[in-house]
């Protein structure tokens, strides 16, 4: 297998726009483990205004810095809800059908978020069914493997670490406990 050089790097903690103002520190832990995070170039975009063409510019973009990556790291840390940002989900599907590697990590503020079904039971209406079988409002089973994500999330990540902080969007314990992970892997 060829050296991992180049990363994708996926959620609100790792973007390289500094949305969080970790843009440096993020950079510098993935140059210490010689890893070359593929940022985003905002302006190779034509379009300057939010409109439907700007979306399709910034996913063009995106796919392409996808296809370009060696290996990703994702963050899946609740965001804006109990679940992952979905673009995110969708960056880490994206990138286990093209066959790179994918680790990922989670934030969370307590041990009981760890489980998605905890995270659920927060957020909506929920409760058992005569059979134990959690259901929300509208008698949807909710997946209740006692995972940290859905099954689908989880089963592809390499590396699906878990890091209780009450920086959620900060903590870059995750970031290099995947960058160690891809390093070993790499080797």
């Amino acid at each position: 297998m060829p050296k991992l050089r180049t990363l994708y790097l996926a959620g609100p903690a790792l973007v390289l726009d500094d949305a969080f103002g970790l843009a440096p520190e993020v950079q510098a832990l993935c140059e210490a483990m010689d890893f070359m995070p593929l940022p985003a170039d905002p302006e190779a975009l034509a379009e300057r205004e939010l409109s439907e063409a700007m979306a399709r510019e910034i996913y063009a973009e995106r796919v392409a810095r996808m296809r370009r990556a060696d290996a990703a790291v994702v963050d899946l840390s609740p965001f804006q809800g109990p679940r992952c940002d979905p673009s995110v989900a969708f960056e880490a599907g994206f990138l286990a059908g093209l066959g790179k590697p994918v680790m990922s990590f989670m934030n969370v503020m307590a041990e009981a978020d760890a489980e998605l079904l905890s995270r659920l039971q927060a957020h909506i209406a929920t409760e058992p069914d005569d059979e134990g079988v959690w259901r929300d409002a509208q008698g949807v089973e909710l997946e209740d493997f006692g995972l940290p994500e859905s099954v689908m999330l989880w089963a592809e990540a390499r590396r699906l670490y878990v890091v209780v902080t009450p920086d959620l969007h900060t903590d870059l314990t995750g970031l290099q406990l995947c960058l160690e992970a891809l390093k070993l892997y790499s080797d």
